[in-house]
Parts: structure tokens; C-alpha cells; sequence
């Protein structure tokens, strides 16, 4: 009774490099370097928590001063291995350097150091916590930690290796421990509990170690506080969640089922029960979000590798498995990706209960909202470009049948539509005067879409497809100074300009002049242009290049397209009426323009009167 308890992480602390769990890089290595006599001067532990770095410090300790060494198997019996095991060293002295991170500190290790090993081989300087040292010590131990005097040895040991400075990293061989495997920690476990006779289940193991996150303390730390619970049955995962304060599988199993099947009521009920049991709220969506984790391995994961991943049981992935029937891939991913915004939202505010309630009941809603295999489909028709069919009761007439692209021909947009049936043609015999009148008699009148308009009217206009009746420039050339709506640029372009290129992919004239060349370049008629090249092609910003002719151009003329049906006379325009004084004007100014040949066509810029005449005359300027 007097006997003082010593607990298990203490009591099975490893004392040869072989009884260090896992690790086996480090141990080859260590190993290598006492039977090779290769012993460096500064060494640096580095990784998680409870993987071993004091211990295998105090082993290399060990093996190097013992008696009969230095050896990989120290004989635990001499003076010095018996009073490293007892931490009572006199030349081996560990530092925690985070209450000894003062630079007054790190002088009165270098005051220390220049003395030799009392009765040992080598003095050993073992600092833990070494990243916690102020820049000021670790400047101070800079020297001698890489020149140190002869049979002194530093090792350094450290959870967060970047906070070391790269001038002391520079002067150490570095190694990096790396987490202890589940299965290295339930094995090392399991031997624990057979010795010191702890009833416990494998799967109570299991826990065990998924929640010690790879450190072989916590989980000997966690099985010591478990093995007061010890009696007649064998201690189970249940006792450890209750003992943890976590939630069970089946709790959590039948609080996802009312997520998934969206019934916030039934999960609202489950949820109180677990909250009155005394869990907390950041602990029950902890343990929900490690739930869903393993609901995404087993839809995504093969079954090859579930059970490593998870480290559940047959019978628990096959709950699993029937709940992912229920849900897809990015369902699962969302109610994650909620549940982690909420976890943080749960510690930092003031009313936790309220938020977990919210939590419980967004999650139940967003499973439902998350289903969005029709809308996807949708959006993926409407930007596929697919029109729905117009349906048939819409029409009190059969609809005529839709003409294939390459047999419609998009009209200028000053031309008035085609009708259904192609108009009777006017006799020979008639006057021009009768035909404007029965031109402005015959209006077009708006067309009624519900009864005699064609399903062609809701077909989208072909981009493309305004060349393929003909390949003849001369037509395109003349559709193009159609669609020009100035009238002093339209003339300018019927006597300078001559087409090379006319396409949806690009139109390319030439001018004769750099003058004139410059205006559709930059001046204020490229806009003109580009505008009118747009309307004839029904698309936006088609290349247009405009530039100096060269001398395997082809002269073009313009010639207006032969239209397959006739459409019906347009309205007559009315023509703006001209004064006399502007006739006068405009021939005054065509005399001077004749009169002087070479300045030309710096006349025809900068007067828009004389291509307005030339174009309402369809005259030309002779030079």
C-alpha cells in the first residue's frame, strides 16, 4: 500500500532502441551510427506528441555512456544506465527549454559545458522544447553548438521544427519521427493489458488508438485511466465514449438517418436526448463531421482499403453502406463542409445550444436542397443551346413543316419578312404611280404568332449560314452597303472601297486613299461599319480589316442577291427633300472636286453633301 503508483506510460517506457514502437528508420539509423563509431555532435528530434523523440534521446544517451559501450544494447545494470533510467543523471542533463528560454540561461549552459564528463564517456545536453528558446538564446548557443568541446553532445527534441531557426537545423542531422501506426498502437496495447491484466475488448483498443491521433502516450495515458473501470464484463467502446464524452455508432447512425431522410423533427428529438446526456455541443458535431468522413470513404473508397480507413466493423459499414444508397457523392461533401462552418461557429459563441438546434435543422433541410440531378440536366440543356418544342395545342392550325438552315436566308433588317405564301406579281401594264399607292395601301400588318405564324419564327437564326446560298462576293459586297445606314459613308464605300473578304469570320476591304483609309481605321466611320457588318451577320464584333489595296486584289462590283421567293414591294421611303440651295451647293462643290484631281478625294471626306448627291443619284466622281 505504501508503494508508490507509477503510471503505464511511465512504467512501459521503452529502454533499448528495440522496444521503441514503430520508428524503424530512426532505429536502423542510430543503431548504425554507435556500431560504425560515427557519433555526431548535435542532433535534432523533430514530430507529433508522443512518438518517442525524449525517449529515444535517453536511449542513445544510454547506449552511449554505458559501461560496456558504446553498444546498441546497453546492459541497464551499470551506474550510469541505471541512473539515466532513474532521470538522475550527472552527465546527461535535460533542459526544458520552455521555463529555460532565457538567454541567461543559455549562458549558463555554454559556463557548463566547457567542463568535462564526470564519470560518463560523453556529456549529453538533452533539450526538450527546444523551439521555445528566444532568438537571443539561440544565438548564444550558436557556436558552440557547432563547434562544441570534445565529448559534449547535444540533442535537441521539438513537436514544431519550423520555429528553429535554419542556423541551428544547419548544425544538427535532423530526424523526423512520424506517427505511430493504429495498428503498431493496438499491438503494443494489447500487450500492456495482458501484463497488468486489463479486461478489455480489441474494438475498446481500436478507440483507443483512433483517438490518440498516432501518439503512443496518449493512448497508454487513456487505457490507464480506462483500466480503473475493470470488473467483470470487459471494458467496451461504449465505456470509453462514455468516459470521453462521445457519441456511440448507433446514436450517431439514427441522427444521420433524420439528416438524410430531411426530418428535422426526428432529429430535433434525437438531438435533445444527446444533449441532456451531458455532451457538448462542439463534442456532438465533432463526432457527427468524423461520422460523415467515414460515410464519404465508404462511397468513394473501394472496399479494399474501407476498413483500414474507418476502422469499423462488419457490421457498421454495412449501416454505412445503406445509408450511401440514399445520398450522392457532393450531398455528402455539402453536409461536411456545413457541419465544419458550424463547429466553428459553436466556439465562438455565447448560446451553443441554440446553434447546434440550427445546425441539426439545416442539415436536414440541405440534404433534401442538395438534390440537383433535374436541375443540372436542366441548366445543362439550356446552355447546350436545345430549345424545348413549342407543343401542338398551341396551335389551332397544323404547323408548317421548319425549313433546314442551309435553305433560309436571314433578310436585311430594313427588308420586311417573307410571307407564308409568296404574293401574286404585279401586272406589266401598271404605272409607277399605282404601285406606290398600292405599296403604301398594303402596310404590313402584325402577324398572329397563335394562328398563322410558322414554327420557323421560334427556330434560332443560323450565324453562319448567310453565304451558303451563294459564294458570290458581288452579292455579300452589296448586302453589305445595304445594312450601311449613312448615307455619306455608303457612297464613300461604293466609289473607294472594294471588297476582298466578306465572311461571319471576318471582312477585309481596301481604300484607295490614307486619307479615307484612316477615318474607317480609327475616325468615326469604323463604328459605321462595324456595325453595319454586325447587323448583316447577326453576331457581335466580327473582324473587320480595312486597308491599302495591293496588286492581287480583284476588283469587285457591287450586285444585289437574287432572292428564291419574291418578296412583297417594301414601303416606298420617303425621301428627305433638298433645297435648291443645297443642289446648288452640292454642284458647286463636284466642279471644284473635278477641278482639282489630286486632292480628291480629301474633298469627298470632308463633305458629306456630295456623297449624299452621289448616292441618291447613283453617280460617281470621275477623276
Amino acid at each position: 500500500m505504501n508503494e508508490k503508483y507509477i503510471p503505464l506510460y511511465r512504467k512501459y517506457r521503452p529502454q533499448t532502441l528495440e522496444e521503441v514502437v514503430g520508428q524503424e528508420h530512426i532505429k536502423k539509423a542510430l543503431a548504425n551510427a554507435i556500431s560504425l563509431n560515427k557519433i555526431s555532435h548535435a542532433y535534432l528530434f523533430t514530430g507529433p506528441r508522443g512518438t518517442g523523440k525524449t525517449s529515444t534521446a535517453r536511449i542513445f544517451a544510454k547506449s552511449l555512456n554505458c559501461k560496456e559501450g558504446p553498444t546498441i544494447h546497453p546492459c541497464g545494470k551499470c551506474e550510469n544506465c541505471i541512473d539515466i533510467t532513474n532521470s538522475t543523471p550527472m552527465d546527461v542533463i535535460e533542459i526544458d527549454a520552455a521555463s529555460n528560454r532565457k538567454v541567461e540561461d543559455a549562458q549558463n549552459i555554454l559556463e557548463k559545458v566547457m567542463y568535462a564528463p564526470v564519470n560518463s564517456r560523453y556529456k549529453i545536453y538533452i533539450i526538450d522544447e527546444v523551439h521555445m528558446l528566444s532568438s537571443t538564446a539561440f544565438n548564444a548557443l550558436l557556436k558552440t553548438l557547432e563547434e562544441p568541446p570534445k565529448n559534449v553532445i547535444f540533442i535537441l527534441a521539438t513537436t514544431e521544427v519550423h520555429k528553429v531557426l535554419d542556423t541551428i537545423k544547419s548544425r544538427c542531422q535532423r530526424y523526423d519521427f512520424k506517427r505511430i501506426t493504429t495498428a503498431d498502437i493496438v499491438a503494443h496495447l494489447r500487450m500492456i493489458s495482458d501484463k497488468e491484466c486489463i479486461n478489455i475488448t480489441d474494438d475498446a483498443l481500436m478507440t483507443i488508438a483512433k483517438n490518440s491521433a498516432g501518439g503512443m502516450r496518449d493512448s497508454i495515458a487513456l487505457l490507464d485511466q480506462l483500466s480503473v473501470l475493470d470488473g467483470k464484463e470487459a471494458i467496451t467502446t461504449d465505456d470509453i465514449n462514455n468516459l470521453l464524452g462521445r457519441l456511440s455508432f448507433d446514436v450517431l447512425n439514427e441522427l444521420t438517418n433524420a439528416i438524410i431522410n430531411s426530418a428535422p423533427n426526428d432529429g430535433i428529438a434525437i438531438l435533445e436526448k444527446i444533449y441532456n446526456s451531458g455532451n457538448e455541443p462542439v463534442q456532438i458535431l465533432t463526432n457527427l463531421l468524423d461520422y460523415l468522413k467515414n460515410l464519404l470513404i465508404v462511397k468513394t473508397c473501394s472496399k479494399d482499403i474501407v476498413t483500414e480507413l474507418t476502422q469499423l466493423n462488419d457490421v457498421q459499414l454495412n449501416a454505412l453502406a445503406k445509408q450511401i444508397e440514399k445520398l450522392e457523392t457532393h450531398q455528402i461533401v455539402f453536409l461536411i463542409d456545413k457541419c465544419s462552418e458550424y463547429i466553428k461557429e459553436l466556439k465562438t459563441t455565447n448560446n451553443p445550444r441554440l446553434w447546434l438546434e440550427v445546425a441539426i435543422i439545416d442539415l436536414s433541410n440541405l440534404a433534401e436542397n442538395t438534390s440537383l440531378i433535374e436541375l443540372q440536366n436542366r441548366i445543362s440543356r439550356l446552355e447546350g443551346g436545345a430549345i424545348q418544342p413549342v407543343p401542338q395545342q398551341h396551335y389551332k392550325t397544323a404547323p408548317a413543316p421548319v425549313l433546314k438552315p442551309e435553305m433560309t436566308r436571314p433578310q436585311p433588317p430594313n427588308q420586311q419578312l417573307p410571307s407564308q405564301k409568296p404574293p401574286k406579281p404585279l401586272p406589266p401594264q401598271e404605272n409607277t404611280t399605282k404601285v406606290e399607292t398600292e405599296s403604301q395601301d398594303s402596310a404590313p400588318q402584325p402577324q398572329k404568332f397563335n394562328e398563322e405564324s410558322n414554327v420557323s419564327d421560334f427556330s434560332p437564326m443560323p450565324m453562319s449560314s448567310h453565304s451558303s446560298g451563294s459564294n458570290d462576293i458581288a452579292v455579300l459586297w452589296g448586302q453589305l452597303l445595304e445594312n450601311i445606314q449613312n448615307v455619306p459613308t455608303r457612297a464613300l464605300l461604293k466609289q473607294w472601297a472594294n471588297p476582298i473578304e466578306i465572311s461571319p469570320d471576318g471582312v477585309t476591304l481596301t481604300l484607295k486613299s490614307e486619307v479615307l483609309l484612316k477615318q474607317f481605321v480609327e475616325g468615326s466611320k469604323k463604328q459605321i461599319l462595324q456595325n453595319a457588318v454586325d447587323t448583316m451577320f447577326g453576331q457581335q464584333n466580327i473582324h473587320v480589316i480595312v486597308r491599302l489595296p495591293q496588286a492581287s486584289d480583284v476588283k469587285v462590283d457591287a450586285a444585289h442577291p437574287k432572292s428564291k421567293p419574291v418578296p412583297p414591294p417594301p414601303p416606298v421611303k420617303q425621301v428627305e427633300e433638298v433645297s435648291n440651295e443645297e443642289v446648288e451647293t452640292a454642284k458647286e462643290e463636284i466642279k471644284e472636286t473635278v477641278l482639282k484631281p489630286k486632292n480628291s478625294v480629301d474633298s469627298l471626306l470632308y463633305s458629306d453633301t456630295v456623297n449624299m448627291v452621289m448616292e441618291l443619284f447613283d453617280g460617281k466622281i470621275i477623276e
